[in-house]
């Protein structure tokens, strides 16, 4: 298999980079690992040819990671894609979807497709099969808004792939991860606590003088991969 980055950006485009979209192909494989809202031109900036798609799975509904959906269901229909697509994702996706695709495209999520859609909400730790794939998501931990949360263990043609998705350290990573060829995993980096004489900690002095310490907080994450190999 191979797994190419085809966006790796947080919510705010830090860097310049695209919100998180993962391309996986092989020889009976061609999947996205989410979509988030600028999936599309990034796709087609790489070339990346959208109707051979099968398979989008999705690990949780904030924009960054799902946003790109209305986008590519809306280029598959005028590009007049024929294939099957199956949408994955955590429970309540179905309703998700058709929610974003009418805050973006009135109609677009009653619109006759010519393709046919299918929509698969994901337990946790009960495996999928999607075709050749096979799909295990774990709850993780990312706040209260935009869940449930997943990370996902995707196994296909003798490889494995595990991703940790947006999550602080839970420990169903473990088995997420374990054995795993390629294990991309969210990172960020957190400020400093330590005190100074007065007693104020250096993060609520920078946070005093940022008005944006969210942004902060959560700027420039990485995701530990090579942004093309083979797994």
């Amino acid at each position: 298999m191979q797994l190419r980055f085809v966006g790796c950006g947080d919510a705010f485009g830090s860097g310049g980079r695209q919100n998180t979209c993962f391309h996986v192909t092989g020889d009976a494989v061609n999947l996205l690992i989410d979509c988030g809202a600028t999936a599309l031109p990034a796709l087609k900036r790489l070339g990346i040819i959208r109707n051979d798609i099968e398979l989008i799975l999705i690990t949780h509904f904030h924009g960054d990671h799902f946003a790109g959906l209305p986008f590519f269901l809306l280029d598959a229909q005028f590009s007049r894609r024929t294939r099957p697509l199956v949408i994955a994702g955590p429970q309540g996706i179905e309703a998700r979807l058709a929610q974003v695709m009418e805050a973006l495209f009135e109609h677009s999520s009653t619109t006759k497709r010519k393709f046919e859609l299918s929509v698969v909400a994901l337990t946790p730790e009960q495996t999928r099969h999607f075709g050749a794939v096979r799909v295990t998501p774990y709850s993780v931990v990312h706040g209260e808004s935009g869940g449930p949360f997943l990370g996902l263990r995707i196994e296909a043609e003798g490889r494995s792939i595990a991703y940790s998705a947006d999550t602080e350290w839970t420990e169903t990573l473990i088995p997420l991860g374990r054995d795993a060829d390629l294990f991309i995993a969210e990172a960020g980096e957190k400020p400093p606590q330590s005190r100074d004489a007065g007693g104020a900690s250096r993060r609520h002095q920078a946070e005093a003088a940022d008005p944006h310490p969210y942004e902060r907080r959560h700027a420039e994450p990485a995701r530990y991969a090579s942004p093309c190999r083979r797994a």
